[in-house]
């Protein structure tokens, strides 16, 4: 299983740093695609997946390679896991945010109008749920008020104990997992519906054509991270349910190598999803191919490779 793992993880992760950091450019220096209030919440998100990209996942593939003989000091422990859980479940509510907040800019646009709506709707609960993420996993990872254990032969050496606590449990388990998966399939299927209805009840075809970029863009993100993440949330809930881990072993260990998968894959989504980085990309592709064909092809074949690549 290490061995998939690494090879999964080492295929896609430089591909996904480069399309991470193209589509960042494009959505920051596009000043079209920079206003669209539908796209700063994934400038975020793809900016909280650069940073595990660069971190947690290096980390990753070293202890893969080296089967998991690595000394690591407390205090890169405690970074590790604040990472790997922390930032990833703050990744997790800022999306369920993103399929709430969907519905305001598709069918009440009103409500962000004006500046001070935008702030109250659009930017402030993006700060603030970035603000409590943080602060609430910082407390838990740093500021743990009991003695601080590390576990060599685990991946995620350090596990604090406030996430054994009763309340915690609760709130993390069901509020930060269980409930945040259920705001994305609802509120992911409610557009869904919300959006074939206009179109084909009510005939508003126009407000289709406007807002179809912004459903597409939503629902690719949500059918990965459910594909991604709802066995995990599955395999927890089981748990929760009295199941013990010895049992479903190996179920949590497949779940968890695809949880790790939505963070590499959520950029090349994302780039798909915008109808002008997918023309971007295609062309980059076309002019790759035109390029590598007429540079390899022998005199006599160069006319036929150009005729083939221009009737595809």
């Amino acid at each position: 299983m290490d061995s998939i793992r690494f090879w999964s993880y080492l295929l896609l992760l430089i591909p996904s740093i480069i399309c991470s950091v193209f589509v960042l450019y494009n959505l920051l220096f596009i000043r079209t695609l920079r206003l669209a209030l539908n796209n700063h919440i994934f400038i975020v998100l793809l900016f909280i997946g650069l940073l595990l990209e660069v971190t947690i996942y290096p980390w990753m593939l070293f202890y893969y390679h080296f089967n998991g003989i690595w000394q690591r000091s407390v205090i890169f422990c405690q970074i590790w896991g604040f990472l790997d859980w922390g930032v990833f479940v703050l990744y997790i509510i800022l999306l369920a945010w993103a399929t709430i907040e969907r519905h305001i800019l598709i069918f009440h646009d009103r409500w962000v109008s004006t500046k001070t709506k935008r702030m109250f709707l659009h930017y402030l609960p993006i700060v603030f749920l970035i603000l409590y993420g943080l602060i609430f996993y910082i407390i838990i990872y740093f500021f743990s008020p009991c003695e601080t254990v590390i576990f060599e032969s685990s991946m995620i050496c350090f596990f604090p104990c406030l996430l054994s606590a009763n309340f915690i449990i609760i709130w993390d388990g069901i509020i930060h997992q269980i409930v945040t998966v259920l705001i994305i399939i609802i509120f992911s299927i409610a557009l869904l519906v919300r959006v074939v209805w206009q179109k084909y009840r009510i005939h508003r075809a126009v407000d289709w054509r406007k807002h179809r970029k912004m459903t597409i863009q939503l629902l690719s993100t949500s059918i990965l991270f459910l594909i991604c993440y709802l066995p995990f949330t599955t395999v927890y809930i089981v748990n929760l349910c009295g199941i013990s881990r010895s049992n479903i072993r190996v179920l949590l260990n497949y779940s968890i190598f695809l949880t790790y998968l939505t963070v590499l894959l959520f950029p090349f989504v994302c780039a798909l999803s915008l109808s002008e980085l997918r023309t971007k990309l295609i062309k980059i592709f076309k002019l790759h191919r035109q390029t590598n064909g007429v540079g390899r092809a022998p005199p006599v074949m160069r006319f036929t490779t150009k005729n083939r690549v221009g009737v595809q």
